[in-house]
C-alpha cells in the first residue's frame, strides 16, 4: 500500500528551490504545509503554517504540534565567504542546522526525510566515469565549498539513515537547477570558471529544470520513495551551446596560465571567487545517471539540460 504524507514540512521554504516547491504541493493532495524560513515566503500559498525562525533550533515542538510526516530538508547556506574563516563558519553553520533538523525529525517521529544533496559530491575528476551513478566513490573537491559541504552532510544523513531504519530517508543528487524563476546570479557559474587546456574545447553540462525538480521532489513525498538517487535533466547543454545562450562573455584560457594564477590568488586570501575545483569542473564536467530515479518514480521530466538553460538565458535578457 503507498504511503501518502498528509502534512509536509518544507526547511528553506523562501529560498528559490524552496519557494518552487510550495506552489507545487499546494498543487497536491495535502492536508496541509508548514514552511520553515527566516526570510517570509516569495509568494502566497493557501493551508500553510508559516514559522519564521532558524531551522538550527528545535523544531520538533512544531512537527509534532502539526502531525508533520514528511518533511524536505532545503535550508544550505551557499556562501563562499571572502575568508577561510567565514567559509569554516557556513560549513559548521549547515551541519549544525542539519543535525538540528534530523534530531528534530527523530523527537517528532517523522516519518520521511528528504534531503536535497548536489552533484559536486562526486567531485571533477578526469578518471570520472561517464554517467556516473549512484554507486561512484564520494571524491569532492576540498577547495570548493558547495562541493565538500555537500559531501559531509550527504554523509550526516546517510548515517541518520542507517541509524534510524524506521525512518525513511531519500538523498536526492541533483545537477545544477535552473529555469526562469532562477536568481539572476546564478550565470556566474558560466563566468567564473572557463574550460581550459584546449582552445576548441566543447564539454557537456547537465542542468534540471526547476518545476521538474520541484514535481520529483512532490512524487517522492507521495509516495514515500526512499533511497539515493542522482537527478539532471535529459541530454546535455555543450559549452559551445551554453556561450550563444548566456550574456556573460566566456572565454577560454590555457591551463598553465589559469591553474597557478587561481591558485595562487585562492591560497593568498586574494580573491574567493574561484578556486581551481571551479576550473576542474568546468574541464571535467560531473555528468550523472538518472535511470534510477526514472525507474523508481516512473517521472518523465518536461524539460532537456538546453531547455533548462534556454529558459534561464531568456529570463536573463529580459
Amino acid at each position: 500500500m503507498v504511503e501518502t504524507a498528509k502534512v509536509v514540512a518544507v526547511t528553506g521554504s523562501s529560498g528559490y528551490i524552496g519557494s518552487r516547491l510550495l506552489q507545487q504541493l499546494e498543487e497536491e493532495n495535502l492536508e496541509k504545509l508548514v514552511a520553515f524560513d527566516t526570510r517570509p515566503p516569495r509568494d502566497p500559498v493557501h493551508n500553510i503554517a508559516v514559522y519564521r525562525q532558524d531551522v538550527g533550533k528545535p523544531i520538533d515542538n512544531i512537527l509534532r504540534r502539526h502531525r508533520v510526516n514528511a518533511l524536505v530538508h532545503l535550508a544550505f547556506v551557499r556562501s563562499r565567504g571572502r575568508q577561510r574563516r567565514e567559509v569554516r563558519e557556513a560549513r559548521e553553520s549547515n551541519l549544525r542546522t542539519l543535525h538540528s533538523v534530523l534530531e528534530s525529525c527523530t523527537r517528532a517521529q517523522v516519518g520521511h526525510v528528504i534531503y536535497l544533496s548536489s552533484h559536486a559530491v562526486y567531485g571533477a575528476h578526469r578518471d570520472n566515469p561517464v554517467p556516473l551513478t549512484e554507486l561512484a566513490p564520494l571524491r569532492p573537491m576540498l577547495d570548493f565549498p558547495l562541493s565538500y559541504d555537500k559531501f559531509l552532510c550527504d554523509q550526516v544523513v546517510q548515517s541518520f539513515a542507517e541509524r534510524r531504519p524506521e525512518t525513511k530517508v531519500t538523498i536526492l543528487r541533483a545537477s545544477p537547477v535552473l529555469g526562469p524563476s532562477a536568481p539572476k546570479d546564478a550565470s556566474r557559474i558560466f563566468g567564473v570558471a572557463r574550460p581550459l587546456g584546449v582552445w576548441r574545447h566543447n564539454p557537456p553540462f547537465q542542468f534540471l529544470y526547476e518545476d521538474d525538480l520541484a514535481r520529483i521532489l512532490a512524487v517522492a513525498i507521495q509516495r514515500a520513495i526512499a533511497g539515493i538517487f542522482n537527478i539532471a535533466g535529459d541530454g546535455v547543454a555543450f559549452y559551445q551551446e551554453i556561450k550563444k545562450l548566456i550574456p556573460h562573455p566566456l572565454h577560454c584560457m590555457p591551463a598553465s596560465l589559469a591553474y597557478p594564477l587561481t591558485g595562487c590568488g585562492w591560497g593568498l586570501g586574494l580573491q574567493r571567487h574561484r578556486s581551481t575545483a571551479d576550473l576542474d569542473f568546468m574541464r571535467y564536467p560531473v555528468i550523472l545517471g538518472t535511470a534510477k530515479m526514472a525507474h523508481a518514480t516512473g517521472y518523465r521530466l518536461e524539460y532537456t539540460s538546453l531547455e533548462a538553460v534556454t529558459a534561464f538565458a531568456n529570463s536573463v535578457l529580459c
